[in-house]
C-alpha cells in the first residue's frame, strides 16, 4: 500500500516528493532552502550532482509506503533507471518552510 503524495503530512516534504516524481527541476529547487544539504547511506553528497544523477537524468520516482507522525521521515520504494527499485528511508529537516536537509539510504 502506498500513500498518495497529496496525503503527506508535512507541506515541504509533500512539495519535495511531488517535484521529484514529476521530474520538475525548478519545483524541486523551489522545495529546497538555499544551501540545503544531503547525505546518502551516511555519506555527505553534493546535492546538485546527486540529484542530477539519482533523480533527474535517471528518471527517479518515489512511492511512499509510510511516514512518521510528524511527516519528517518516510519509507518509500524508490526507483530510477540507474539502480532499479529499492526500499529506502528518507529523513527531512525543515527550515523556513523548505527542506534544509535530507538524508536517504536503503531501508
Amino acid at each position: 500500500m502506498t500513500i498518495a503524495v497529496d496525503k503527506l503530512t508535512e507541506p515541504a516534504v509533500r512539495a519535495f516528493v511531488a517535484a521529484l516524481n514529476s521530474g520538475d527541476r525548478e519545483k524541486f529547487k523551489a522545495a529546497l532552502r538555499p544551501g540545503a544539504t544531503m547525505s546518502d547511506d551516511g555519506s555527505e553528497r553534493d546535492l546538485d550532482d546527486w540529484t542530477d544523477r539519482e533523480i533527474f537524468s535517471s528518471r527517479g520516482h518515489m512511492e511512499v509506503e509510510s511516514q512518521s507522525g510528524d511527516g519528517l521521515a518516510l519509507v518509500a520504494r524508490y526507483r530510477n533507471d540507474a539502480w532499479g527499485e529499492m526500499r529506502t528511508a528518507w529523513k527531512f529537516k525543515i527550515e523556513g518552510g523548505k527542506v534544509g536537509r535530507f538524508e536517504t539510504g536503503q531501508a
